[in-house]
């Protein structure tokens, strides 16, 4: 396991996300680092022009739902 995803996997269990969640996320993120990289930018930019962090993630993660369920 490299040390990205060793945090990544302390950040998402301390968030309350289940173990089997957290790695198909850590999986996903693995076959297509770039989609989640696009993804944490326009979050952040959505966040950065005033919508809450929620909001924004669920903007976001909607418009790519389609690519994230081919990592599945």
């Amino acid at each position: 396991m490299s040390i990205k995803n060793f945090f990544l996997r302390k950040m998402l269990k301390s968030q309350g996300v289940p173990e089997e969640q957290v790695d198909m996320v850590i999986a996903m993120m693995e076959k297509n680092p770039e989609l989640f990289k696009t993804i944490a930018k326009e979050i952040e930019e959505h966040v950065k022009g005033g919508m809450d962090q929620q909001a924004a993630s669920m903007k976001v993660m909607m418009k790519y739902q389609d690519e994230l369920k081919k990592l599945r």
